[in-house]
Parts: structure tokens; C-alpha cells; sequence
């Protein structure tokens, strides 16, 4: 083939890669920012991340209030305590161009979106150019990017881009850099140690990559215990915040002494409940259980099982297909698919098995569009979805009445609306460890809220505020301002009037 002819093969594919990255941004993003703007969005995680990254951009520690008011009213807590994601500080510069929530939902788009460019260089080199094509489709379309974006913001958004990368440059043979982009995922979130030390693993068995596994094994391991046991308890962290294992033991120790003295236990809690069974088959199905094939499976295999273990009701969230949780898995799933079918087409020569890679990433990329209807990507197609509720004007008016650089217990899905210009924290009842309440109410009396047990309680809520001496500042379809007079400054007595 002539140079010309290869660089003119090339630049189609560059504006054909370019053209799905755009594409799936542009979905991506609108999918957020519609939910944004629509008041369907949420205190957690959105608000939390937000304050967190505000800190940053102003010089400061990631500090949330939303996250502090559950120790002090009014009081902030650093983000670097509850998880270890310094990578968030890399955000900070976005914000000094825009400050506010949308900043966040454009850029795990970009994040996600652009997770399509090394990943489409890798399977190009080990498949094609048709079988990249179809993956990446595949990819961009999966429920779990689907599932996270609804979930509005999390620090996993880096997770597939970097995942990726250093999939790509393993394959290119570059150790350096697949070690600088396992560092790299380190400092996405500590749980992240549990990934880079099973690739750490699978690479063992790899003979000119088993020293490289062999640090990342030991690099993972060792900072998932610096983490937890040091940094994040030096920033006000508490190392069993997140113990969800109790049906394994009281601590790390023992939980691993029951799996490993009594291992028939693991499959009564893998499968219990069926949730855990429905998720991994909708991970593995898709890609025809190739993953299995190859020990680079190893790496989302291990953050899969930390989740499924997990034995208490709080870690509900982990095992189904909601949330973020499956965005940190799916691309190292379909990087060690593509390796796993080179693999198998290695271990079995023939013209049927040469067949088989173009026909299972059409599979891969038809199925990933046939579960379209069934997550959240099915809303960029209804209509009516794209439409404000009947209580919009009476939310975007209860907002409007917070006034600017106060301390207001919000409603869920109003809490972000607020965020960029006010101290938000989730609206929750006194309780005898936290007695003190923000000076500033909006409460919401027709949707259940996540810290009520009731719609009920909600109303009991806003009753008892009323005793106490807050007054009513806006009331309108079911939404609800308070306002302490105690803590109302002479210039803003207006308020009470408007």
C-alpha cells in the first residue's frame, strides 16, 4: 500500500473515531444536563463533588458540607477522608471558566467519550478495523456508561479512559507508561487498588510482563492499605466506613480467614441476592463470556468481587446495575474480551474461528443497542422526558428564594440547582447527634425524600421548624422555604416580604 493511500485510509478512520467520540459526548452530556436542568438530579453525589472540586479551584482542600453536616452543622469535611481521589484537583481549572454542577456532567461526558480513542488503537491492532468499530459502539452504548451518566457525577468517570490507555500501551510494549497509567488510577479512587493489583496478577502470566505484575500487585495492595489505614484517617476518615463484610468478619483479617478456611460460603453469598447473578450476566453475556479466556480478567474480576462479597444491606447499591459502580469495570471487560479472542484464536486455528471475531463484536455492538431501551439512554429518545414537570415553576421559584452564601437544608433533587452559590446539605431531621439545624430550610412535601422514612415525616419535619420559630418565606405545590429570623441579616428582611 502506498503512503498516500495509507494516510488517506487513516484520516477517514481518524474523522470516523472522531465522529463516535463526538457523538457519544454529545449524548452523553445531554442525557445530564437535561436531567440537571429538569430538577432530576441529586444532593449525593452531585453536590458533594461539586463543593469538593469548588475547594480545589480555590486553592484549597476538597472540602464538602454536605458531607461535614452529618458531624456539625455547617461544618466541612474533606473529601480525601471519605475517599482518596486526588485526581479531582485536575477539574479544578474547568471551574474557573465555570463554576457549578454542569461543569461536572459535561466533563465525565468528555471523560467518557474519549475513552473511545486508545480504546478503538487497541482493538484495531489486535482485531481490525471493523471489529474496533463495532466495539466501540458497543462500548459508548453500554448500560454501564448509561447507568453512570443518570447518576450525574462520580470520580470513576476517569476510570475507562485510563483503563484504556494503559491496556493500549501494554499492548505497545511501553512499561513505563503502563505503570505511570496504573499509578494514574490509583489516585481515581482507593478501591482502585483492588484493580491495579488483580492486572498486577493476570499479568503474571505474561512471562515478559511478570515483573511489571509483579510490582503492580505489590503497588496495589500496598496503597489500598496506605489509603485506608493512614491517609484517609489523617483527613478525618473512618477505615470502616465502608465495611459492608460483617457476614465475613468484624475486619479485614477475619473476613479473609472465613473465605479462605471455609470457601463453600463464597457461592451462597455470590448468589444471594439473585441481584448479584442478574449484574454479572448482564457484564458478561454481551461479550459472549470471552473476558474468561484471558487473565487480564483478573483486574475487573477483583473490583466485581469486592462488591459481590460484600454480605450487609448498606452495599444494596454495589449489586445491581444503578449508579457508577459498573462504569470502574466495563472497559477492562472489554479489553480482556478482545485478548481473550486472541487467545482463542490462537489456541484453535481454523476459517470458522476467523469468522467468529468479526461476528462476535457485531454481536457485541447489536446487543449493546438491543439493551438501549431497557437503561437510561432510552430517555434522549422519548419526548416527553426532554419536558419540565408540572412542579418546575414552583421549584425553579422555591430556589430563587434561597439567597446566596447561606447554609440551606435542601430537598434532593433541588440541592444542586443551588449548589454554585449557596452551602447546600441534604435536608435530614434533628437527631441527638445532630441537633442543630441549617438556618435555612426548602423542603419538599410531595416527594419522598432519601433521609425520611415517610412523606409523613417530611410534614412532621417542616411542623416542628414551625414551633421553633421559623417562618415561612414561599410555599408552593408541596415545596416549602423556611427561614431561622435569628439568622436573617437586616438587609435580607425583604425576603420574608417578596
Amino acid at each position: 500500500m502506498s503512503p498516500s493511500r495509507r494516510s488517506s485510509i487513516d484520516l477517514r478512520h481518524g474523522y470516523a473515531v472522531g465522529t463516535i467520540t463526538v457523538i457519544s459526548f454529545l449524548g452523553y452530556s445531554l442525557l445530564g444536563l437535561v436531567k440537571f436542568y429538569t430538577f432530576r438530579t441529586g444532593v449525593y453525589d452531585l453536590v458533594i463533588f461539586d463543593q469538593g472540586v469548588r475547594g480545589y479551584a480555590n486553592f484549597g482542600p476538597p472540602l464538602s458540607f454536605t458531607k461535614g453536616n452529618w458531624q456539625e452543622l455547617g461544618s466541612a469535611f474533606s473529601l480525601l477522608g471519605d475517599h482518596f481521589s486526588p485526581i479531582l484537583a485536575l477539574l479544578a481549572p474547568l471551574y474557573w471558566i465555570h463554576d457549578g454542577p454542569e461543569t461536572l456532567i459535561v466533563t465525565q461526558a468528555a471523560l467518557f467519550a474519549l475513552a473511545v480513542v486508545p480504546f478503538w488503537t487497541y482493538v484495531r491492532r489486535a482485531l481490525g478495523a471493523r471489529a474496533a468499530y463495532s466495539l466501540s459502539i458497543a462500548y459508548a452504548l453500554s448500560w454501564p456508561i448509561a447507568e453512570a451518566m443518570s447518576f450525574h457525577f462520580h470520580e470513576y468517570a476517569f476510570v475507562p479512559l485510563i483503563t484504556a490507555i494503559l491496556f493500549e500501551r501494554l499492548q505497545a510494549g511501553r512499561r513505563w507508561q503502563v505503570l505511570a497509567a496504573a499509578v494514574a488510577l490509583l489516585m481515581v479512587k482507593e478501591d482502585l487498588g483492588v484493580l491495579v493489583t488483580g492486572l498486577g496478577a493476570g499479568l503474571l502470566f505474561v512471562r515478559e510482563w511478570r515483573r511489571v505484575g509483579l510490582v503492580m500487585m505489590i503497588g496495589g495492595t500496598g496503597f489500598l492499605c496506605l489509603t485506608n489505614y493512614v491517609i484517609m484517617p489523617a483527613n478525618g476518615g473512618d477505615p470502616n466506613r465502608y465495611w459492608y463484610y460483617s457476614g465475613w468478619g468484624e475486619n479485614p483479617l477475619e473476613a479473609v480467614t472465613h473465605i479462605v478456611t471455609q470457601p463453600h460460603d463464597i457461592f451462597s453469598v455470590l448468589s444471594t441476592p439473585d441481584t448479584k447473578l442478574w449484574t454479572v450476566s448482564l457484564l458478561f453475556t454481551p461479550l459472549l463470556f470471552l473476558p474468561l479466556l484471558s487473565p487480564y480478567v483478573l483486574a475487573p474480576g477483583a473490583l466485581l468481587a469486592e462488591r459481590m462479597l460484600a454480605t450487609d444491606p448498606g452495599a444494596a447499591g454495589w449489586w445491581g446495575t444503578g449508579y457508577h459502580y459498573n462504569a470502574a469495570i466495563v472497559m477492562a471487560l472489554f479489553c480482556a474480551a478482545v485478548d481473550g479472542t486472541l487467545r482463542l484464536r490462537r489456541a484453535v486455528r481454523g476459517r470458522r474461528l476467523e469468522k467468529f471475531v468479526p461476528s462476535w463484536t457485531v454481536v457485541a455492538a447489536v446487543t449493546a443497542v438491543g439493551i438501549v431501551p431497557f437503561f437510561a439512554f432510552k430517555n434522549l429518545f422519548i419526548p416527553s422526558w426532554y419536558k419540565t414537570g408540572t412542579r418546575f415553576a414552583a421549584a425553579s421559584e422555591a430556589v430563587r428564594r434561597i439567597p446566596d452564601d447561606v447554609l440551606v437544608e435542601a430537598a434532593n433533587a433541588l440541592g444542586p440547582n443551588m449548589s454554585a452559590r449557596a452551602k447546600v446539605v441534604a435536608w435530614a431531621a434533628k437527631t441527638a447527634a445532630r441537633p442543630a439545624r441549617a438556618p435555612w430550610i426548602l423542603a419538599d412535601l410531595k416527594d419522598k425524600q432519601p433521609h425520611f422514612d415517610s412523606i409523613q415525616d417530611q410534614a412532621a419535619d417542616v411542623e416542628r421548624l414551625r414551633r421553633r420559630g421559623y417562618r415561612e418565606v414561599f410555599a408552593r405545590d408541596g415545596y416549602i422555604v423556611l427561614c431561622d429570623p435569628l439568622s436573617v441579616q437586616p438587609w435580607s428582611q425583604e425576603t420574608f416580604a417578596r
